[in-house]
């Protein structure tokens, strides 16, 4: 009896302090550490089940697809997750939650083949209330695995290197006779 009790005003206690509109929503103020502490247990996990079943392509180390994963990255990713040489921008330093500087190694995991299933499935499917996008929506998987193509050979390219692999192909004008 004292058990159900306290459950039913644990939920009441929970709705009043939701509709009370008290929790600090700013993204200029850190959640509380319980908060935090339970929101990145929910998406590590939440993501670990959900890439679990991902089997990354052999071919990952081809050129083509560091290319084309360069010039993606570039133009979608690197406004949050940086380039080399570059410590923060507008838009990074905006966010909260910050997202991962995606140019230094302490993103990569021990398991490679893990690593390379959460990145796809985060730039496909996106991370809620983070500002990550789910890239899926108007991406094929092809062009989402050559964007992890180039995420695993990001922390080791100097700037320029970066912008050698980053930089579009110009559009080759149709000619008319």
């Amino acid at each position: 009896m004292r058990t159900g009790i306290f459950i039913a005003l644990a939920f009441v206690a929970t709705g009043v302090f939701i509709f009370s509109g008290l929790y600090p929503m700013g993204a200029d103020t850190p959640h509380f550490r319980v908060t935090t502490w339970a929101l990145e247990i929910l998406r590590e996990r939440s993501i670990a089940r959900a890439s679990s079943e991902i089997k990354a392509p052999t071919d990952l180390d081809s050129a083509d697809r560091l290319l084309s994963g360069g010039a993606d990255y570039n133009d979608m990713c690197a406004g949050c997750h940086l380039s080399p040489g570059v410590e923060s921008s507008d838009l990074s330093m905006g966010l909260y939650p910050a997202p991962p500087n995606l140019t230094n190694h302490a993103h990569v995991e021990l398991d490679s083949s893990v690593t390379l299933a959460r990145s796809f499935w985060i730039i496909k499917h996106g991370v809620k209330m983070s500002g990550m996008p789910a890239w899926g929506r108007g991406h094929d998987d092809e062009r989402i695995w050559n964007m992890v193509a180039f995420l695993e050979r990001l922390p080791d390219l100097n700037p320029v290197q970066y912008q050698i692999l980053t930089a579009r192909a110009p559009m080759q004008s149709e000619e008319t006779h």
